[in-house]
């Protein structure tokens, strides 16, 4: 195979696994916020200190299945395409096979952890009385959640990510079906207790894991992957179980350290904005919560649907990166990186400058009427995804070329300036605060790593900046038309209510989904993303 056939067979492994990827993140999250808008209407006055404590749950919740893993997810996938690279299938096998052995471990140990430690950590959070059960009923999930993960790993070692993608809608349709029906029986039959109906829909997240394993499980069965898995290796053993767990582990821990600014930035705002805010204002408690939910637990649900797109893109990069980084291939490692980058940008730029402009009727539909600082506050929230979504590539692309030291110290030190900013910018801007010392935090973070990775593999940055502006341009006018155009409906029908401003999203939304493709399609941008398919689109629409 020659090396442009090589690089248009790996873009287009690429392109087909962000797909699906992409896909399931989509619907996934996208299910995981529909939710909302009935949950929110049956919590009644209680829907904004529900939705905080959901939320400051699985904060502390996401934090803990982060650390279970011990990162080996991704980096079992990797150590799968570096093996399979190598022709030494075995060896990969048997390495999955051990490590969901130890991942059940994992998950127990990482489950006591997580009850042993809720109450202190629901102290921390300015709301031990009613955050301490919502934090037992995520305990659970905790469990099972590392040995689902490694199943996942597998599939996305061997760039297969159908099932992975089906896994986590599924999983989602589980949740979403348990929370409403929970839900809607606690506040509308039974005691109305909001409380209560909270625990059961943190809950939901084990009901869901339960589906998720269902699935993988088959798909593994149907593929005949179980059998090889389980089977011993022929060889009695070249293979050095010891140092392939050192080897795995000490791809695993970088992964966790780094992939976890986001969930690391959120917790430091968890555990100070209530309680520094108590210490420096006359805000009551349930003012704070309120607050907490319009500067983070609202928008977050919206906003990590945007960057679940910037995590499948990495997520699928990183075993061929590795792959080709492994064999030496610097040229198609930097292509690789490259490519990621301009599907990124394809696809979060302009998301974003539609979110923007949409951002009331957005809002309005899952929360209802809302006064300006929530949208203000979402709107921040927004423009702080392009940092948010560059961290999840650029963190995952510095690993797959095997500098996680590098990544390590980057994320570090981006941290350290959210932490020495974060105080100072709450007591001058309130909720805005923990916003900006995140932003500027992961802002240093980017720049670290996007000149490491350059400096190690070299990336084209002539194409990116190229590709970067031709999109933003695009944007820029898709936006405007945009801006016009929900102008115009707010003079008929303004956004005040959640079926007037479904109107205004379904329309608005949907006619600058049209000006994008189309201007992306005659523009030959869109060809980045969906390969040959833009051609049959292109003759289908009459655009030369």
């Amino acid at each position: 195979m020659s090396q442009n056939s090589k690089q248009s067979h790996q873009q287009e492994t690429m392109v087909r696994g962000m797909a699906w990827l992409t896909a399931g993140n989509f619907i996934s999250r996208l299910l995981g916020i529909i939710y909302v808008i009935p949950w929110f209407i049956w919590m009644g006055e209680h829907r904004f200190e529900a939705n905080a404590l959901f939320n400051m749950g699985y904060q502390v919740y996401a934090t803990f299945l982060l650390i279970s893993t011990v990162g080996l997810p991704t980096a079992m996938a990797k150590q799968i395409a570096k093996y399979n690279a190598l022709d030494r299938q075995d060896v990969s096998y048997y390495l999955v096979r051990e490590f969901f052995k130890l991942m059940l471990l994992l998950g127990l140990i990482f489950a006591a952890f997580m009850y042993l430690f809720s109450p202190i950590l629901a102290a921390m959070s300015g709301s031990k009385e009613q955050l301490t059960p919502v934090m037992y009923s995520l305990v659970p999930p905790i469990l099972i959640f590392p040995a689902m993960s490694i199943m996942r790993g597998f599939f996305q070692g061997h760039n297969n990510m159908k099932p992975y993608a089906i896994s986590q809608i599924v999983e989602q349709i589980a949740r979403v079906i348990w929370i409403w029906g929970a839900t809607f029986f606690i506040m509308k039959i039974g005691s109305g207790d909001y409380l209560k109906a909270v625990v059961q829909s943190t809950f939901g997240a084990f009901v869901g894991m339960i589906a998720s394993i269902a699935v993988l499980v088959f798909a593994l069965q149907k593929g005949g992957y179980i059998a090889r898995v389980l089977k011993k290796p022929e060889s009695v053993i070249s293979i050095d179980l010891k140092a392939l767990i050192i080897e795995t582990v000490k791809e695993a821990i970088p992964l966790i350290v780094i992939g976890s600014a986001i969930q690391a930035y959120q917790f430091v705002d968890q555990i100070t904005f209530v309680n520094f805010m108590k210490a420096t204002t006359s805000l009551s408690k349930k003012e704070l919560l309120v607050d907490y939910s319009y500067m983070l637990s609202n928008p977050s649900k919206i906003t990590m649907v945007i960057i679940g797109v910037a995590g499948s893109i990495g997520s699928v990069a990183i075993p061929m990166i590795t792959e080709s980084f492994v064999k030496k291939d610097i040229k198609g490692t930097s292509t690789l990186i490259t490519d990621n980058i301009r599907m990124l940008a394809i696809v979060i730029i302009p998301a974003i400058v539609g979110t923007v402009i949409l951002a009331r009727p957005l809002y309005v539909v899952f929360y209802g009427a809302s006064e300006s600082t929530a949208i203000g506050l979402f709107r921040a929230n927004l423009l702080l995804i392009l940092l948010q979504g560059l961290y999840t590539l650029f963190g995952v692309v510095i690993q797959g070329i095997f500098e996680n030291r590098k990544g390590i110290i980057f994320f570090i030190t981006g941290l350290v300036v959210k932490i020495i900013l974060h105080f100072p910018f709450i007591y001058f801007f309130h909720a805005y605060g923990p916003l900006l010392s995140t932003a500027v935090g992961l802002f240093v973070s980017n720049a670290l790593i996007f000149r490491r990775i350059d400096k190690v593999v070299g990336i084209n940055k002539t194409a990116v900046k190229k590709n970067i502006m031709g999109i933003s341009i695009l944007s820029l006018i898709m936006g405007l038309a945009v801006f016009v155009f929900e102008w115009a409906l707010s003079q008929v029908l303004p956004p005040v209510g959640r079926m007037s401003s479904l109107v205004h999203l379904l329309l608005v939304g949907s006619a600058g989904v049209m000006i994008y493709g189309y201007l992306t399609l005659w523009t030959r941008q869109l060809d980045r993303l969906i390969g040959a398919k833009a051609d049959a689109l292109r003759r289908k629409l009459h655009i030369s």
